[in-house]
């Protein structure tokens, strides 16, 4: 039954255009402020990146003015409703947060390395 609601959570979040990030404990030798920051992350539509996904810090690149990551091995395309540009970047790398859902791979949210 549980995982039945988990798979109801997942199907709902993907219609509603979002996919939430949690912190499993990856970031456990990084300071209070970098952990914070991770915690409080939002996606453009307000749904918190942390909160069923790890952050990742990633490369990326900038292909006909869209931003494209590595994912297990495959380069993606950032959908734009995921990129954060107005929460700064304490860690100084590209951070990407995403799920595995029917088969394939949502991108939640992404900060650019660069973000401000």
């Amino acid at each position: 039954m549980r995982r039945l609601t988990h798979v109801a959570l997942l199907a709902w979040l993907s219609m509603a255009g979002a996919a939430l990030g949690f912190d499993n404990g990856q970031y456990e030798n990084v300071p209070p402020e970098i952990r914070a920051w991770f915690k409080s992350v939002m996606a453009p539509n307000g749904v918190p990146c942390c909160d069923i996904s790890d952050g990742h810090r990633t490369s990326y690149d900038v292909r006909n003015g869209a931003y494209w990551v590595p994912i297990e091995g495959e380069w993606m395309m950032v959908p734009e409703r995921a990129i954060i540009r107005d929460r700064g970047n304490p860690v100084g790398e590209a951070v990407v947060w995403y799920v595995h859902h029917g088969g394939g791979i949502i991108i939640s949210c992404f900060v650019p390395a660069d973000a401000v």
